[in-house]
């Protein structure tokens, strides 16, 4: 067993491997009699493939439906009686339960998520109700017009990739799903070696490792290692994608490929254009003082809605700007959007605009991490992604440091390249496809 701190937070981080490779992340925190604790797997849904694409959330749907030893209903009985909650979800990027309870019944609520990690039994019925669960999902996210036009920019985005499906995976897909791939899925990925425990609360450091020791330490992983996640490399290849619908306004969408929070592109081998791109982001589209809001809604009254959104990812990530418009402006207003987003690489911003940017940003970075199942949130998901513990403090000391000539030069790798995706009725979106040669 091995253990390293580090001061974050104005806490301490404990951070321990057991002998069989879990990693337990501990962070002390008596203010209130609660423990929150996030256990992450390496595994979501970036390790399906193409024909199983739903398969790790149809396995997160039935994960605390049964367990060689509990019924669900023994389950929820346990976890409702004593006010505690427990859930578990699924990502492109890792798998995770998380749960929830006073001090006091954390060692029983630890015991579970043992079980339901360890022996879930995915029994039949339970797995024929969440598959017609999700094929429900399914079929609603395809009658929204901001979900098709997201679904199909990334479908060319991310070419032969998973970060081109939604985790819930198709009708076609979820439909042939069985009992025997989640099990499958389970045996392959989930094992200690592949799995980080990070808590919060009033319990202390040494007591928490000690805990999860007892309850995961004799869980022994197999001598065979998971061969390592092989994706393709991406390049921008820029799209102009449209979908025909009788929609109450038009959705105009443009995206760029950015970087991974890995900042290991060799094409973009900056580490710091993670950080540098979620500034910008949190420049252009954040709030009701973003440039977008201002310029586009506030003074030229083109948006009914204007956002932006870059999510962090292992591998390139999605850099998003969107709005929804009136008909008869869908094509100034998608004009204004790419306008907004490549100025970035021709203008150099301000201090004082890339200095309100940076206090946004790392004013709600340190906002939430205020509750104990933040702070397990977040240090447990620097750990899963492999940036460790100490990205905590790295983030913030880079995007304090951040020049408005880094900015730009990092728009100019970025942000010049757009997919435009499009969702209206056809007197809309017709011209402009017309219009366009890509």
């Amino acid at each position: 067993m091995t253990e390293n701190v580090t001061q974050s937070l104005q806490k301490t981080i404990h951070r321990t491997v057991l002998d069989n490779g879990m990693v337990v992340i501990a962070v002390e925190n008596p203010a209130a009699d609660i423990i929150a604790a996030r256990i992450f797997i390496n595994a979501g849904s970036s390790w399906e493939s193409p024909t199983q694409a739903g398969l790790s959330h149809l396995l997160s749907a039935v994960l605390t439906k049964g367990t060689e030893g509990r019924s669900s209903l023994e389950i929820a009985e346990l976890v409702e009686s004593v006010g505690a909650t427990l859930s578990t979800d699924t990502t492109p990027d890792y798998f995770l339960l998380s749960l929830k309870t006073v001090s006091g019944d954390f060692p029983e609520l630890l015991r579970l998520s043992s079980e339901l990690l360890r022996s879930p039994t995915f029994p039949e019925s339970e797995v024929e109700l969440e598959r017609r669960l999700t094929l429900q999902g399914i079929r609603s996210q395809q009658e929204q017009p901001f979900t098709i036009g997201y679904d199909q920019m990334r479908r060319a985005m991310y070419p032969d990739h998973p970060y081109a499906s939604s985790v819930l995976g198709t009708e076609a897909t979820v439909s042939q799903l069985t009992r025997e791939d989640l099990q499958t899925y389970h045996q392959t990925y989930f094992r200690p070696d592949r799995i980080v425990i990070s808590l919060t609360g009033r319990i202390a450091p040494d007591e928490a490792t000690a805990l999860v020791e007892s309850v995961f330490g004799d869980w022994q992983a197999p001598s065979v290692s998971v061969p390592p996640l092989e994706l393709p490399r991406l390049k921008p290849n820029p799209r102009f994608l449209s979908s025909i619908q009788d929609t109450q306004q038009s959705i105009v969408m443009a995206g760029y490929l950015g970087a991974s929070v890995l900042g290991n592109d060799p094409l973009n081998p900056n580490p710091r254009d993670y950080a540098i791109l979620k500034l910008l982001n949190t420049y252009l589209g954040n709030g009701l003082s973003s440039r977008l809001f201002v310029e586009l809604r506030e003074k030229r009254g083109l948006a009914y809605d204007v956002s932006a959104f870059y999510p962090t990812r292992l591998r390139e990530a999605a850099f998003v700007v969107y709005m929804g418009t009136a008909h008869e402006n869908t094509a100034i207003a998608l004009k204004c959007l790419q306008t907004e987003v490549e100025r970035l690489s021709t203008t150099t911003l301000l201090d004082e605009e890339l200095q309100s940017a940076k206090n946004k940003l790392l004013g709600q970075y340190a906002l939430g991490k205020q509750t104990n199942a933040q702070i397990a949130q977040v240090f447990g998901w620097y750990e899963i992604l492999g940036l460790g513990i100490d990205f905590d403090t790295r983030f913030t000391e880079e995007v304090a440091g951040i020049s408005p000539l880094e900015a730009q030069e990092a728009a100019s790798r970025y942000l010049t390249q757009a997919y435009v995706s499009l969702v209206g009725p056809s007197e809309a979106i017709a011209p402009l496809c017309e219009s366009v040669a890509y």
